[in-house]
């Protein structure tokens, strides 16, 4: 199985979407490979790509719906007060129509629905997640604050680097620390890794899914 992660920017802002591949060897996830500054075209091209060789599961860091009416959706409610309950900062978690968000969620939603409409041989499972989540939740109590700092320290990203090597992320290069997104899209990958995978679980995963929210979330 491929486990991809997806660090999503805004439809105007490629050069901060990073997309990371993995390959499911029992126990781990192997790194095979990374695209930053990805367009639509780069990102679908990169998933269609996985899908000709295995089974591909996509964490994708962006909403992929919108509550009618506006504000937070449900999952958005409960996924704040989880990661306040860890000491990580509720302000990371913004209604999907929030002006600074909404081309986010407007690109996430297009590209879901393309994915969706892939022919391929194998099976494409996507699920919504929160790859600050996926760290601050799991990380010790005694190294929280890199959770709260890597955005903008090159110090805590190497330190978080060296964590998801501890969580059998297999082969991670050292040049994953160049910028939050990079850490971000393996983190992507981490939390869709234990959605998918039997022997494993979510932190905390919004299982309830309908028409207006198609897909799980989980961190």
């Amino acid at each position: 199985m491929k486990i991809i992660g997806i660090d999503l920017s805004g439809p105007a802002n490629h050069k901060d979407t990073v997309l990371t591949v993995f390959k499911q060897n029992q126990s781990e996830l192997i790194f095979e490979g990374m695209m930053k500054h990805g367009s639509d075209h780069d990102v679908i091209s990169a998933i269609f790509e996985a899908s000709l060789e295995d089974d591909v599961v996509i964490g994708i860091d962006a909403p992929l719906s919108y509550q009618d009416g506006g504000g937070d959706r449900p999952q958005d409610k409960s996924i704040r007060q989880i990661i306040k309950s860890y000491g990580l900062s509720g302000s990371s978690i913004m209604p999907p129509t929030l002006t600074k968000m909404v081309y986010l969620t407007l690109r996430g939603i297009s590209l879901t629905r393309r994915i969706q409409s892939m022919q391929s041989e194998h099976s494409i499972r996507i699920v919504e997640v929160h790859p600050g989540a996926a760290i601050g939740t799991r990380i010790e109590s005694t190294k929280i604050q890199h959770a709260l700092l890597y955005k903008k320290e090159l110090q805590s990203r190497k330190v978080i680097l060296e964590w998801l090597r501890t969580k059998k992320l297999v082969n991670l290069p050292d040049q994953l620390v160049d910028t939050s997104h990079e850490i971000d899209a393996c983190a992507a990958a981490l939390a869709a890794w234990y959605w998918i995978d039997e022997t494993k679980k979510p932190t905390w995963c919004w299982s309830e899914t309908s028409q207006e929210h198609p897909y799980e979330f989980c961190c």
